[in-house]
């Protein structure tokens, strides 16, 4: 089984308050983009678990890796059959993940990746979960894991884990991508941001048009991180100069992106960054 994990922007994001199990209530509007990994997992032949990856190295232990932590979570609700019952059970796999997707860059490559994982093995042993239960496990991988399920425009409140559909579509429009060499973990952004309400919501400045979101339709990250780390706004600031109808960081991390009506060349710009250009 291959998948390809795909990345998502944020449209708009506002931190409205700390929650009591120290998590940030947020609002903002997900939005999928082509960028992807590649994960395959096929039965294990030598009858043990195996995870490899390659393309970009992958920090951390497998404790913090979610295909593995997915992996575990399965096989904790799909033990192996004993004593003559017979259900669904996960036999040993091999998980190859290819990365291409930066790490904090605020573009949910990890989350994703776990996603994947869950679907990937849903099918693979033909498990038969429906939306809602693949949901159900998402949530206890990540507050946005469960927006890879469907992989569809969603606003997503709360922890960023309860998701309503929205209607928007930006086709037709380009998308340039900017992801500097910066590192920007998600606590160390959290430990940036001072929370507040905002005088309108994500959910209602993303209905109008994409030429006025600028100005209105703001990331609450976007202040202290840049401001801790100015060639994210640089990078933002070239691309409004390059004719970017909108420009924003997304997420927590330190990608950029910039939404054109039209195709233009961005060589030689953005020197050490890594670019992603496509259509949306």
């Amino acid at each position: 089984m291959i998948g390809f994990p795909n990345a998502k922007i944020n449209l708009g994001l506002n931190i409205l308050g700390k929650r009591s199990d120290g998590f940030h209530d947020i609002e903002t509007v997900l939005y999928p983009i082509g960028l992807s990994d590649v994960l395959e997992i096929i039965p294990a032949r030598n009858g043990k678990t195996e995870f490899v990856s390659s393309g970009l190295p992958i920090p951390g232990t497998s404790a913090s890796n979610l295909c593995l932590r997915a992996l575990v979570l399965m096989k904790s609700a799909f033990p192996v059959a004993s004593a003559g019952r017979r259900y669904p059970e996960i036999l040993p796999v091999r998980i190859h993940l290819h990365k291409v997707i930066p790490m904090g860059a605020g573009l949910g490559g990890g989350s994703s990746d776990g996603a994947f994982t869950l679907k990937l093995l849903n099918e693979l042993f033909e498990l038969d979960l429906s939306v809602k239960q693949l949901f159900d496990y998402t949530r206890q991988l990540g507050s946005d894991t469960s927006f890879f399920i469907e992989n569809k425009p969603a606003f997503a409140s709360q922890k960023g884990d309860h998701l309503s559909p929205v209607s928007i579509s930006l086709k037709g429009y380009k998308l340039i991508l900017i992801i500097p060499p910066v590192h920007v973990s998600t606590p160390e952004a959290y430990s940036l941001i001072k929370p507040g309400q905002p005088e309108e919501s994500v959910n209602a400045i993303i209905h109008l048009p994409v030429h006025e979101w600028k100005g209105l339709l703001v990331n609450d990250f976007e202040k202290p991180v840049m401001d801790k780390y100015p060639v994210i706004r640089e990078v933002k600031e070239k691309l409004y100069d390059s004719g970017a109808v909108y420009a924003s960081m997304s997420g927590s991390g330190s990608a950029v992106y910039g939404i054109f009506k039209e195709n233009i060349s961005v060589e030689n710009l953005f020197p050490g960054c890594m670019e992603y250009i496509s259509s949306l």
